[in-house]
């Protein structure tokens, strides 16, 4: 996921008896141990993983038949230089078309693997070495999400989360790989209570009893605390409620937290300094929160009337401008904010509504599918035409081009003319 993963170094000093000696020998001993002592922490420093680089990364999800392979995917990320992905799966083809490329990556241990992971410790060995060790160092794994929206979405399996994440760290652990890759597991906002205002959230009681160990193991191990959390689905609920311009980061009254009396200018900040007070409610004030989703769809069911193109460009800048910020929140405002983008493609063969197909920035052939900023794979004609018009502006202005604007339009034309 998002995430620093820690090097925990240590050097026990024993004591030693006195020994009667030449001072000079023993001022000679002293040197020398020092210096090997820096060489030690210099050697260790230099592998010191830095998990999420920025505060930018994208969802990779591939239930779909039509979307680009993953080398051509690999061009797509790199063009817009986004290095912090995840997958939901260890899919070799993407984890080898990853090989070499500088991108870090976070892989999906799925849901239905908990049981047997959480059951058989070999079992969890061999997965993290046919598919994380197997491909380090030259793709660079980050990290293992352990199943997704496990905790009041997906209850069949909740029994057996701690179980698979102890399993899975365990397995890391031996194989000397645990100051590399990270361990985490991301929760939707079912997992909350009261979840308005901010202040007030806690976890549900029904949630309790699991989360409690998990949060707990979490702690013990550097991992934060990763939230899926949609606006989007926040307003879909309550729309009369809601104002969009809120979900969406643009000019707004914004809404109060009577009990801390700090100011929400847009709801993603809101929904993040919920999950903190929650932790803090369950003891975990120093638990990071890292949005590991988070997208608006451009297109839905006649009861998805916020799903447009509009929309989803504009929550999707927005969103790329406020983490390019490099703040955190209101309640947590020396945490910077990182997420992860929901999500890289539409995928026509996810079920559910509508707008579950439609969260792609990117189409199916690997245009964008709205303008943030980003170039896709192909581009129209008519995007070409309007990024040399921007060439041009940003060379000179607009005084004495008017027979470079006269040839452009009638280019344009005959574009739109075939």
């Amino acid at each position: 996921m998002l995430w620093h993963a820690r090097v925990t170094t240590s050097f026990a000093l024993k004591k030693r008896k006195k020994e009667k000696g030449n001072e000079k020998s023993r001022g000679s001993a002293v040197l020398l141990a020092l210096s090997y002592s820096n060489c030690m922490l210099s050697e260790l420093a230099s592998v010191t993983v830095h998990a999420f680089t920025g505060t930018y990364g994208i969802n990779y999800g591939r239930i779909a038949n039509n979307i680009p392979s993953p080398d051509e995917v690999v061009t797509l990320l790199k063009g817009a230089k986004i290095r912090n992905v995840r997958i939901y799966d260890a899919d070799p083809s993407v984890l080898k078309a990853f090989s070499g490329t500088g991108l870090e990556i976070v892989v999906g241990l799925p849901n239905g693997n908990l049981q047997d992971m959480s059951a058989n410790a070999d079992h969890a060995m061999n997965w993290v070495r046919d598919n994380v060790s197997a491909y380090l160092p030259d793709t660079r794994i980050r990290g293992i999400a352990v199943g997704n929206e496990v905790l009041g979405s997906n209850d069949e399996f909740s029994g057996f989360l701690l179980g698979a994440v102890k399993n899975v760290y365990n397995a890391l652990n031996k194989l000397k790989l645990s100051d590399i890759v990270q361990i985490t597991t991301a929760h939707s906002q079912v997992v909350f209570d009261n979840s308005f205002p901010p202040s007030s959230c806690v976890f549900r009681d029904n949630i309790v009893q699991n989360m409690k160990p998990l949060l707990e193991f979490f702690s013990q191990i550097g991992s934060p605390f990763c939230l899926n959390a949609y606006p989007f689905l926040a307003y879909m609920s309550d729309p009369e409620h809601i104002d969009i311009n809120y979900a969406l980061f643009l000019p707004t009254d914004g809404a109060n937290d009577p009990k801390t009396k700090l100011h929400y200018d847009n709801l993603l900040d809101a929904q993040i300094d919920a999950a903190y007070a929650a932790l803090e409610d369950a003891g975990y004030r120093k638990m990071e929160v890292i949005v590991t989703e988070t997208g608006w769809a451009s297109l839905g069911d006649e009861n998805e009337a916020a799903a447009t193109i509009e929309n989803a460009r504009t929550y999707n800048y927005n969103l790329r401008k406020r983490l390019a910020k490099m703040k955190g929140t209101p309640l947590r405002p020396k945490n910077v904010l990182k997420a992860y983008v929901f999500a890289m493609f539409n995928e026509n063969l996810k079920p559910g509504p509508t707008s579950e197909r439609n969260f792609g920035l990117f189409k199916p052939n690997g245009s964008i599918s709205y303008d943030i900023g980003f170039h896709g794979l192909k581009s129209s004609s008519a995007d070409s035409l309007l990024l040399s018009l921007k060439d041009y502006r940003g060379h000179g202005g607009w005084r004495g081009c008017g027979s470079v604007i006269l040839t452009m339009a009638t280019a344009f034309l005959l574009v739109l003319s075939r």
